[in-house]
């Protein structure tokens, strides 16, 4: 694989990871000048010629918007550059749970984002774990959707015995279903209801937890609420130890403490998202690399090969 023909790049809202994907490959990202003007606003430039090549340019767009911006016009500029193939790997797609009109006069904002990654000029989108998969139709570019049970699953393989998996909603079933075949182990499922944004109350728990070791699987943890209110409700109906394995780590408001003050054992995320010093100082928060896979990803794409055994999820 020649260093020479394709190049990775990395905006300013996760640098080391981009770092760390750009290091599994041989490589070091490419020289971006990325400035603000004293109004905030946001200027690109690419250092190193990139006429004729594959470029990718790692972005997770978490808040603030201003990353989701800061991608648009990275596109761009590599568009106007004459780069050949433009590929925007989003480690975490922002915007995600605003997927469909559930209520009058709301905006579907996940296409709206998706309309302006593919009009800002990029050719492919790799990206893990959506909080709706069907997003992926929302795009008419190619789109690869990585999973993360292979950085978690091994984890528990060996060391959890008598483990069983939650769901902690009926639209995580298909995440959960993936992690319970391959660690051999039963399915559970939280039914709740959700007046409000970022506020759950937990209904009822389908499937037995007495007397079992517990791991809780989600695509991310915002307020902590919901996850905090079923690891209670799993304790409450005889649950053992308790481990969750979660995606994205967007922790706001008060969500680290809510975790550490929580019956938790040990909360794994990935670094899709980086981790503020809270995050990082507790000792109920482990990160994971995301890193190996995106990095397989990317060498796939640039070989034009498949990249399906990534693909880590239960079909049926």
């Amino acid at each position: 694989m020649s260093e020479i023909e394709f190049k990775i790049f990395s905006g300013s809202s996760n640098p080391k990871l981009g770092e760390k994907i750009a290091a599994h490959l041989g490589m070091t990202l490419g020289e971006l000048d990325l400035k603000r003007f004293s109004d905030g606003e946001i200027w690109v430039k690419y250092k190193e010629n990139i006429r004729g090549r594959d470029v990718f340019i790692v972005q997770t767009t978490n808040p603030p918007a201003e990353n989701l911006m800061e991608l648009l016009i990275m596109i761009d500029a590599a568009k106007r550059a004459s780069a050949k193939r433009i590929t925007a790997v989003i480690p975490y797609f922002g915007y995600a749970r605003q997927d469909r009109k559930d209520q009058p006069r709301v905006s579907i904002t996940s296409k709206l984002v998706a309309n302006m990654i593919t009009v800002a000029g990029a050719d492919r989108v790799i990206t893990m774990d959506l909080h709706a998969a069907q997003i992926q139709g929302f795009f008419d570019i190619p789109f690869d959707h990585l999973y993360s049970s292979p950085i978690f699953s091994g984890l528990f393989k060996e060391n959890k015995d008598n483990l069983v998996v939650v769901s902690p909603d009926i639209g995580g079933i298909k995440m959960a279903r993936s992690y319970a075949r391959r660690l051999n182990a039963s399915l559970v499922v939280i039914d709740k209801r959700r007046p409000k944004p970022n506020f759950s109350e937990v209904m009822n728990i389908i499937g037995n937890v007495e007397g079992k070791n517990v791991l809780i699987v989600d695509d991310l943890i915002d307020t902590g609420g919901t996850f905090v209110s079923a690891v209670k409700a799993l304790k409450e109906k005889g649950a053992l130890e308790i481990f969750g394995a979660v995606t994205h780590p967007l922790l706001s408001a008060d969500a680290v403490d809510r975790i550490e003050k929580s019956e938790i054992t040990k909360l794994y995320v990935t670094d899709t998202i980086p981790l503020d010093e809270a995050a990082k100082n507790g000792s109920k928060i482990s990160v994971r690399t995301a890193s190996e896979i995106f990095a397989e990803a990317i060498r796939r794409t640039y070989r034009n090969e498949s990249i399906s055994s990534l693909f880590e999820i239960d079909k049926g």
